[in-house]
């Protein structure tokens, strides 16, 4: 059979399941799972996994929903994150964030696009797999993450804690406008806390006032991009200056505390040790004593209440073009039907940086949506495409067969 006769037999399959996809969506985008308390959103995901014939469907340790197909010597992981940010101000929404809205044939609802739009086709991707005996050497796991919380913690516990496996292939469903996708830049997270003195603000010239100490710093980190790193793939080196809390024992004292938290993106080139020292040159020569730089360190417990300690450093991470797993990706999309193009890039941050950036796990991406309708109350994605993503997940272990 070949590939287009294949990829027409699963079209027929997918559109024969299309009210069932689409169903599917509405129903895990109603269930609300913001700051990852994911645990009902995953009971209803378990369930249709039970529903199509998983083998194994449970939660992890951390508290993520697992679910398992087959028993081959290949494993390959389909990671779908199914937390989301929440809804800021609700007034902002002209429309239920949670009911969501069809118009022109697009769905708009919190985590539609980021990222639960790609789960329907993903699950039901690998049942019609194993239904075509597409999947007879692979063992597929759909892993419905949290990661909006801290990138990449949820891959670090599949592989090195519960169920403690390290797969061979990785598909990350963050939406890529239905291309193929083969890396980004990674990120560095810091806080720069400065101390000084109080006093009665009637009284100001005795004290030391910690945001004047930290105001120079912030002027020279907003002109700092320019001498950032850059890349011919994954572009431009990005700083930004994300959030500041100040301690101060009153709104009418001098405060003595003000700390700022940076988001640093680095392109390949750019190392962690380099990017401290470029900020800790930030700071003035006589604050060195009273102004410290401090990399951020992730250990809150999830909803569950596990603990994975995880420094907040994400590598960067691409593949060529002729990586074999990038190989079959584009050979897959084609086969589907899209006109062949390049494969792409995120401009944001995924799993990816523990997959193949921490891990070394060979990872492409591949959904339903775009990402600059993500975390606005525009988040959205297009109902053909949660359809037309389900025949990308089923044909691509056969096309990895292939090689």
């Amino acid at each position: 059979m070949t590939d287009q006769m294949l990829a027409q037999k699963i079209h027929n399959e997918v559109e024969a399941r299309r009210d069932d996809i689409i169903k599917f969506l509405h129903e895990i985008v109603a269930i609300p799972s913001m700051d990852s308390q994911l645990g009902e959103v995953g009971k209803r995901i378990a369930a249709e996994m039970n529903k199509l014939g998983f083998d194994e469907v449970r939660f992890d340790k951390m508290g993520n929903i697992l679910g398992r197909m087959g028993n081959g010597s290949k494993v390959m992981v389909y990671d779908s994150h199914v937390d989301t940010v929440g809804i800021g101000d609700p007034d902002s929404w002209e429309w239920d964030p949670f009911e969501g809205k069809i118009e022109d044939g697009r769905f708009y609802a919190r985590g539609a696009c980021d990222e639960k739009g790609s789960t329907p086709g993903m699950i039901y991707g690998i049942a019609l797999a194993r239904k075509l005996g597409l999947m007879d050497d692979f063992t597929i796991w759909y892993f419905g993450n949290m990661e909006e919380w801290c990138d990449g913690i949820a891959p670090n516990t599949f592989v090195e804690v519960d169920p403690g496996i390290r797969p061979d292939y990785v598909v990350i469903g963050e939406p890529t406008k239905m291309k193929v996708y083969r890396g980004h830049k990674g990120r560095l997270e810091m806080k720069i806390v400065a101390k000084g003195k109080s006093a009665h603000a009637a009284s100001n010239h005795l004290g030391d006032n910690a945001i004047y100490k930290m105001l120079p710093i912030i002027e020279a980190i907003s002109k700092l991009e320019p001498e950032l790193g850059d890349h011919e793939f994954l572009g431009h080196g990005k700083i930004t200056v994300s959030d500041m809390e100040v301690k101060t024992p009153s709104i009418n004292a001098v405060p003595d505390e003000c700390t700022i938290y940076i988001d640093r993106r680095m392109t390949f080139g750019e190392t962690k040790e380099g990017v401290m020292a470029q900020i800790e040159a930030l700071i003035p020569a006589e604050h060195k004593d009273s102004i410290k730089l401090e990399e951020l360190f992730y250990d809150e417990p999830s909803y569950t209440g596990f603990v994975f300690p995880v420094d907040k450093y994400f590598p960067a991470w691409a593949y060529e073009e002729d990586h074999p797993l990038v190989k079959a990706g584009q050979a897959t999309r084609d086969a589907i039907g899209y006109t062949h193009e390049p494969a792409g890039k995120w401009n944001f941050s995924t799993n990816g940086i523990y997959w193949a950036g921490k891990a070394k796990i060979a990872a492409i991406g591949f959904g339903p949506g775009e990402e600059e309708t993500a975390h606005t109350n525009e988040d959205s994605v297009i109902l053909d495409d949660v359809v037309k993503a389900t025949e990308f997940y089923a044909l691509l272990p056969a096309m990895i067969e292939k090689g």
